[in-house]
């Protein structure tokens, strides 16, 4: 079973507390690139967030947005710092001597100096924060996860009827092969009558020594056995696959065009060289689908 690289996965949760809502889009990538943005007091739970999020979505650019809108007050503290609070008072009541200056210094005014009273994060339970988070996370993920498995469904689907097809003209190449040869055996003849005349007998059996050398030189057997064999390669790996395999497929498609390319450059045949066009342009095809595969 394939996967695509390409989904999304959106989950809501509540503790009672707070209330978190998780967004996770995954596009093309050639390695695991994770990224996630949330509030910075939760920061410390990142890094097995990703991890989580790894052991589901395995390979591609995947953005996690983790939002958490705290639905009660009992997670906040007011802190007085009174140390902050008399360096103030202090230090005004040197500036009215040094200025010889009056005026009282209130209550109301040292609080609303800076630093004198702050609000804080109460101070949570990091691995019970961290559980709670991980909840919609996964559930996140298991829904970018199958997404990604419907659309990676459709991606084998394609990919195998074009790799039938293009067997097909693998089939279609094999069998006009020795039409080649004879043809060019023919043209051999009719060209040594042009040049020397119809009235003098050719010798059939040079005539099959210089033919039997251009087949030789044309043969594209082994490359059409090889891309035959690629081809059930793929399907093989696509049908079986519990695994990211997306390098591999890619790999397999190079060698395709490979042997596709060097069909294409030793055939001396219109019909091979028409098969070989449409043969490129389905591996082209198959490529762009197995660029989105994990």
């Amino acid at each position: 079973m394939i996967k695509s690289m390409t989904g999304f996965g959106r989950s809501e949760y509540t503790d009672g507390k707070r209330s978190i809502i998780v967004e996770i889009k995954s596009v093309n990538h050639r390695y695991s690139d994770i990224t996630i943005k949330m509030p910075r007091r939760y920061s410390f739970a990142e890094d097995r967030l990703k991890s989580a999020v790894k052991d589901i979505a395995r390979r591609g650019k995947i953005d996690v947005s983790i939002n958490v809108e705290n639905i009660t007050e009992d997670d906040t503290n007011i802190r007085l710092n009174s140390m902050v609070a008399r360096q103030y008072y202090e230090n005004m009541k040197e500036l009215q001597k040094e200025f010889d200056v009056s005026g009282e210094i209130t209550l109301q005014f040292l609080a609303t100096l800076p630093d004198v009273m702050k609000a804080v994060p109460d101070v949570e339970d990091e691995e019970a924060i961290y559980k709670i988070l991980e909840i919609p996370v996964l559930e996140a993920a298991k829904k970018l996860d199958e997404m990604r498995i419907l659309e990676g469904a459709k991606l084998a689907e394609d990919i195998i009827r074009r790799g039938d097809y293009i067997r097909n003209c693998v089939r279609d190449i094999e069998a006009r092969s020795p039409e080649v040869t004879k043809a060019y055996a023919e043209k051999l003849k009719d060209r040594i009558k042009e040049l020397i005349g119809a009235s003098v007998t050719i010798p059939e059996d040079r005539i099959l020594v210089e033919a039997a050398i251009f087949a030789d030189k044309c043969s594209i057997t082994e490359e059409l056995v090889r891309l035959d064999s690629h081809i059930l390669q793929l399907e093989s790996i696509i049908s079986k696959s519990n695994q990211p395999d997306g390098k591999k497929l890619d790999f397999l498609v190079q060698e395709m065009n490979r042997e596709a390319n060097t069909i294409g450059s030793k055939a001396n045949d219109i019909e091979i060289t028409n098969k070989v066009l449409e043969i490129k342009s389905e591996i082209e095809k198959i490529r762009e689908q197995v660029q989105n595969i994990e």
